[in-house]
């Protein structure tokens, strides 16, 4: 389909020998580029160095016996070195024109959403950038994330209850609490502060993926190129000022989570009610743990899904350096599902901040008070209490974001 867009110059529905035959020039004339830019010492060869050098420019590190298996793909002759030829051959209806596409498919990428504000902004090469396929993707990525969150949002509900309620001298298990749920407020109140957290994904990505530029432009070296750690740094405060814009709103959702049937009408008399009783300073309650989550959950993600890649492609990658839509969603599943395993006491700390002024006799604590408190009335296993729904949402979240995700690409014209 790409290979048809791309040639169908005249836009008539169909792909002539001569139109073809212009489209294989210039596909050839972008590979030769893209040859040339990895044989850093000209001599018409690609050698395993290059490839894990190429690769370290554009922030990826593999090892040079898994460059060697990329090269095995395309190596015909058994030489352990790609001439243009083989190259060429290999590429020919590869609509792949430059080396960005052809490793594309190991970027990380965050279209899995699993409910959590702290994961690594998207990145976009240039070519994205110019055809206006980047807001497309941000789009489908949003419209994936509000699907997946609403259909999640029973367990993300429960979550935050047992965040906030359970503790050893109330013991809210998974049965209990959503008996507990339904009996306070009906069916209706599964989805209870959903709304929020649905109308907060459009700005967050929006300020997310913004930041996530202005951070690499600064954080770039002398020679245009941007390290794994330079990535991080920049990823982490993107996630920082995001969170910083709309953290209000995810007071708003806790608040209207763990609300009864009847204190607030919606959204915004939750807000008023919250900024009559409690000041303004009431919307940023936790989130200093809110901030420091960011660090754990990002450097876990990023480092297992690095490891599960550098994996596979050490034990399973025999013909094709390509992992496949099973393997890429396994990788970042599990990536994503350590960095909250990581951040998860920071974000209960920080969910029971948010609470605590409207759970009756609860102390007024800090994050140290409230981690110490935590610790000697309910031990270690008092950091995770609601960990079960949340790990329970994962698979479904990841399913349903994907799904909606392949669909939206499709009718905006980005499969």
């Amino acid at each position: 389909q790409k290979i048809f867009k791309a040639g169908d110059t005249n836009q008539d529905g169909q792909l002539d020998f001569e139109e073809f035959m212009q489209y294989l020039k210039d596909h050839e004339k972008k590979m030769k580029l893209a040859f040339k830019s990895l044989d850093k010492n000209n001599d018409g060869k690609i050698e395993a160095s290059e490839v894990v050098q190429s690769l370290k420019i554009l922030g990826i590190s593999i090892s040079e016996k898994q460059a060697e298996k990329i090269l095995q793909s395309i190596d015909a002759d058994g030489t352990m070195t790609v001439d243009w030829n083989e190259w060429r051959d290999h590429f020919m209806f590869n609509p792949a024109t430059d080396i960005e596409e052809i490793i594309r498919y190991w970027k990380h990428s965050t279209v899995l959403d699993i409910g959590d504000s702290l994961t690594v902004p998207d990145e976009f090469t240039e070519e994205e950038k110019k055809t206006g396929q980047w807001w497309k993707q941000l789009l489908a990525g949003g419209v994936a994330g509000a699907v997946s969150r609403t259909g999640t949002a029973p367990l993300d509900r429960l979550k935050v209850m047992m965040q906030v309620h359970g503790s050893k001298s109330n013991k809210m298990n998974i049965a209990g609490g959503f008996k507990q749920m339904l009996k306070e407020g009906g069916v209706r109140s599964l989805w209870r502060g959903n709304g929020v957290n649905v109308v907060k994904i459009a700005p967050e990505t929006a300020i997310k993926f913004w930041a996530y530029e202005q951070y690499k432009k600064i954080l770039t070296k002398d020679d245009g190129k941007l390290g794994t750690v330079e990535r991080f740094v920049s990823g982490s405060l993107a996630g920082a000022t995001a969170q910083t814009s709309i953290y209000p709103m995810e007071v708003l959702k806790t608040r209207l989570a763990v609300g009864k049937t009847g204190q607030y009408s919606g959204m915004f008399d939750c807000a008023k009610k919250i900024l009559k009783r409690e000041g303004v300073k009431a919307f940023y309650k936790g989130y200093i743990p809110n901030i420091l989550g960011i660090i754990p959950y990002a450097g876990i993600d990023l480092a297992v899904y690095e490891l599960l890649k550098s994996t596979w492609l050490e034990h399973y990658a025999s013909s094709s350096a390509n992992p496949g839509v099973f393997v890429l969603l396994g990788c970042g599943t599990i990536s994503s599902t350590c960095g909250q395993l990581a951040s998860y006491p920071l974000a209960l700390i920080r969910t029971r901040m948010q609470a605590q002024a409207s759970v009756e006799g609860a102390p007024q604590l800090n994050m140290v008070g409230l981690f110490q408190r935590i610790i000697a009335t309910e031990g270690i296993r008092g950091l995770y209490r609601g960990i079960a729904p949340n790990f329970m949402k994962v698979l479904p979240a990841v399913s349903i974001s994907y799904v909606v995700y392949e669909k939206m690409k499709q009718n905006l014209g980005i499969a």
